[in-house]
């Protein structure tokens, strides 16, 4: 009884306490919150929340309605039967609802709904997502009054999903302001204005849950993330922050069951901004483009390379004639910096050059030799080397993975056997004349090789950055390496007209 009487006074104590703490922790937030919401100069209180803020925002919001035709494809064609047969009007129906003609050959009309907001109200230009209209042959904006517009196609992006329309009208618009989008931090309030399954203007809050989210839509993927509700529609709308200004542009949701599980993603304003500027101007993008393949810096490869911090852009290949190679850059160079801004991992690398004037002289800062030095390149424009054919990648594994193994010279520190290149070899795992080095034979699941994405069919071009055409070079620079105390040694691998470095713990 004792005992009893003793817990139930200690877990009151407790929840008193608690209670305590979390009424103080309260007052805190509103009292802390009141001075910080503002618009136009006029002081939000706490309990007032978005109400003034979505008042003003809601006309900068607008309705993206599109239609496509589809011609449809293998459609059967009505049954001939006889006259007054009862079958003619059942198939009749059928292609009534199936939207083609009774042969099939009229085309479907798709219709959908996004959203987008007004950023020059003078000149009427709305942004939306590139997905929302990038197969529509019609496009109309609906705004916050209803009023209905045809709109024109001013530029649109794939890679970061940005699009540009224009509308002309009499209606007076009012246009959004761009934020700045590398303020925001995480716990930020944040609300989102769209079209959700087409119901209209909508108002929701949230916080930025994380920042930099990749999630692998392209190759400047820089999302924030948020647990404002996001729904099918509200693709194209702004993300807002709390003084009212457009932080990020509502792309896209992670949901299993197709609604707002509390994770969506927008591209945040700064990346946007520079998109937009451009289609604006030349009705598409003009990015920079340094002209070399990049992977990341490993901890293997940094130390290898003796670089004392685990950061920047290892360059894996050079194009010939691209501005990095007319700059002196080479395979093996880390790029630690680009026109002033520091390159802490390799995926920021592309965003900041396609980001930079084409044409621009900038200064790179690059690791090579175990030392930092700096030189200029002049860039150029990489959808200019996209059209011809100077960018490509190739991801393939290489011919003969699954083939039968070879005899070769085994180094169990790394968990593979090694065979100079002959001319069976080389037709067995499709390599081109052009490249030189020693071919792996056989991988073990077990060694470092393996685990760093090695297989069968690759070429070891350089070991320790010197190049290697023996498996008796190999063993020697292995064995100077770890003479030298390094506990990994850099490889340079050709892999289907591909070259990548792969750092390698040397295990005793």
């Amino acid at each position: 009884m004792k005992k009893s009487y003793f817990i139930a006074v200690y877990f009151i104590c407790g929840a008193l306490i608690l209670l305590g703490t979390n009424q103080a922790f309260a007052t805190k937030i509103m009292n802390s919150s009141q001075p910080k919401i503002s618009t136009n100069g006029k002081i939000i209180t706490f309990e007032d929340g978005f109400a003034d803020l979505a008042d003003e925002l809601l006309p900068t919001v607008v309705n993206v309605s599109t239609k496509q035709k589809i011609k449809p494809k293998n459609v059967p064609q009505i049954p001939q039967f006889g006259p007054n047969s009862p079958f003619e009007d059942m198939f009749r129906d059928f292609f009534d609802r199936y939207g083609g003609d009774r042969h099939g050959s009229s085309p479907q009309q798709i219709s959908s709904l996004g959203s987008g907001f007004v950023i020059d109200a003078a000149k009427g230009y709305i942004v939306t997502n590139n997905h929302v209209v990038e197969h529509a042959d019609d496009v109309r904006i609906i705004l916050h009054d209803d009023t209905t517009i045809e709109a024109k196609v001013i530029g649109k992006d794939k890679k970061t999903d940005i699009a540009v329309l224009q509308i002309k009208t009499n209606h007076k618009l009012v246009a959004a302001k761009w934020g700045n989008s590398d303020e925001a931090r995480v716990g930020n309030w944040v609300f989102a204005i769209g079209n959700p399954f087409g119901l209209g203007g909508t108002v929701t809050a949230g916080i930025i849950s994380a920042r930099q989210r990749d999630i692998n839509a392209g190759p400047y993927d820089d999302f924030i993330q948020t647990d404002a509700s996001i729904n099918r529609g509200n693709s194209g709308g702004p993300m807002f922050n709390i003084k009212g200004e457009v932080i990020g542009v509502n792309t896209a949701i992670f949901s299993p069951t197709g609604g707002s599980v509390g994770i969506g993603f927008a591209v945040p304003s700064n990346l946007a901004k520079n998109v937009v500027a451009q289609l604006i101007k030349y009705g598409k993008t003009k990015r920079g483009w340094l002209g070399v393949k990049i992977q990341n810096v490993s901890d293997e490869i940094a130390e290898s390379l003796g670089l004392e911090k685990t950061m920047g852009a290892l360059v894996s290949s050079v194009i010939e004639d691209g501005p990095a190679a007319k700059a002196k850059i080479k395979t093996g160079d880390i790029i630690l910096k680009f026109d002033g801004k520091e390159v802490s991992e390799m995926r920021q690398l592309p965003r900041i050059v396609a980001e930079t004037e084409v044409g621009k002289k900038v200064e790179v800062v690059l690791w090579r030799d175990g030392k930092k030095i700096t030189t200029k390149v002049k860039l150029g424009e990489l959808e200019k080397a996209e059209e011809e054919g100077l960018v490509a990648s190739n991801d393939n594994l290489p011919n003969g993975e699954n083939a039968p193994l070879n005899n070769g010279v085994e180094f169990k520190e790394f968990g593979f056997k090694l065979s100079p290149l002959n001319p069976n070899l080389r037709q067995k795992y499709n390599i081109a004349k052009d490249v030189n080095g020693l071919v792996i034979v056989e991988v073990n699941s077990d060694g470092s090789a393996y685990e760093k994405g090695l297989r069968e069919g690759d070429v070891i071009v350089e070991a320790g950055q010197e190049l290697v055409n023996s498996t008796k070079d190999f063993r020697k620079i292995v064995k100077s390496s770890i003479k030298a105390n390094k506990k990994s040694i850099l490889l340079l691998i050709a892999r289907n007209g591909d070259l990548r470095f792969v750092g390698l713990r040397i295990k005793k």
